[in-house]
């Protein structure tokens, strides 16, 4: 499978998730998971503190070395971290540290878009090649910002650098040209037609990523700086550019790899580069300043609420449409509505998720030793479970 499908196939597992009972494994290296709990206040429900510890419970573990979680809502919040700083070491993870968001960064993308939209600079409904008449071939003459907002283009993938881990490890230091991506994607023919499917691709927001350049005239590492993460006081996001390392403190990464004999390396993958993610997913933050992020969106801060609409807005007519502009929504069995954005880099999963009205929210960092795969990460769906039963 694609990489860039399988983080579809974990955002659809994440929805499912918030209704199953997943057993908790046992941890070889247990490591106490710290938290700090404010009480509920008169509205809402009060986090489940003692789930929310038995989640993550064990850590390191085979499925994940490190968690960092944040709950809040109306009836309260609660903090946690579990798992080591690194697997040499054995020290306690960082629960301030600084990890790659992935594909989070789709909302952050999607929310500086839309600032655009309402400033009457870029219009959702007209063609992405307006903008970019010199990148998009008449090919793909009919697909609109819309459609790239929600996945709906039909545009496919660019050509990935492998299809296993060995492969990409090997050229995880490769620098990837946004314009080349995407001269390369819409060389191919189109999926479909635009608006008629969905299929979840980093190309979409490759191409987004470089419409708001060309519609600011500034690089999109300073529009998304001025626009979101310095009004909101996210000191600890940042894009790395070519630079493969994490800045500042953080936690490390791990791949779990299969040797030969039978045993399992658990390879530290933490140094990587993302230019192939870029406006799609090479975001470095922190729970903290994604919580900020997530809050101050919901509330109208970030996007006005005319166009804030397009991100709990799911495309007309296309069948099993899940994925709106930036944002996954799923309904729980009881009816509770969750607006999520997942992401995975190798070595680090995460997620912002919330009900609209704010009533429940959830940010998390699991450093998973299968952040690529098509599952949902053990850890992460006992956090998933714990943070939205009632």
């Amino acid at each position: 499978m694609h990489m860039r499908t399988r983080t579809a196939a974990r955002a659809t597992a994440l929805a499912t998730v918030l209704t199953l009972t997943l057993a908790l494994p046992a941890g070889a290296l247990a490591v106490p998971a710290s938290a700090a709990s404010d009480p509920a206040t008169a509205r809402g429900t009060a986090p489940d503190a003692e789930a929310l510890r038995t989640a993550l419970a064990g850590l390191p573990d085979a499925d994940a070395t490190a968690a960092l979680v944040r709950v809040g809502g109306t009836g309260g919040v609660w903090r946690g971290s579990a798992g080591v700083h690194d697997l040499a070491s054995g020290r306690a993870a960082d629960p301030d540290a600084r990890f790659r968001a992935g594909s989070t960064t789709k909302a952050v993308t999607a929310a500086v878009v839309l600032q655009l939209a309402a400033e009457g600079r870029v219009d959702l409904g007209r063609p992405a090649r307006h903008y970019l008449p010199d990148l998009i071939p008449s090919t793909y003459e009919h697909v609109t910002v819309r459609q790239l907002l929600n996945h709906t283009s039909g545009i496919p993938a660019a050509d990935g650098t492998g299809t296993t881990f060995e492969e990409w490890y090997a050229r995880r230091f490769d620098l990837h040209s946004p314009r080349e991506m995407v001269a390369d994607a819409t060389a191919k023919k189109p999926e479909f037609a635009p608006g008629t499917e969905q299929h979840y691709l980093n190309i979409n927001y490759t191409v987004l990523g470089l419409l708001i350049e060309r519609t600011t005239g500034h690089s999109y590492e300073q529009e998304t700086t001025r626009r979101v993460f310095a009004p909101l006081g996210m000191r600890n996001t940042y894009f790395p550019c070519s630079d493969p390392d994490i800045r500042g403190p953080h936690n490390h990464g791990y791949q779990a790899v299969a040797r030969a004999d039978g045993t399992t390396e658990f390879r530290d993958v933490t140094v990587w580069g993302t230019t192939d993610s870029w406006a799609a997913g090479a975001m470095i933050s922190t729970t903290a300043d994604l919580e900020r992020f997530l809050t101050a969106l919901f509330r109208g801060r970030v996007v006005p609420r005319t166009q804030l609409e397009e991100m709990f807005t799911l495309p007309a007519g296309v069948p099993g449409a899940t994925m709106s502009a930036g944002l996954q929504r799923y309904v729980t069995p009881d009816g509770t509505e969750v607006w999520l954005k997942s992401g995975g880099r190798w070595g680090y999963n995460s997620v912002i998720a919330a009900t609209r009205d704010l009533s429940r929210t959830l940010v998390y960092s699991v450093n998973s030793t299968d952040a690529k795969g098509q599952g949902l990460n053990p850890v992460a769906a006992r956090i998933a479970q714990a943070a939205f039963t009632p």
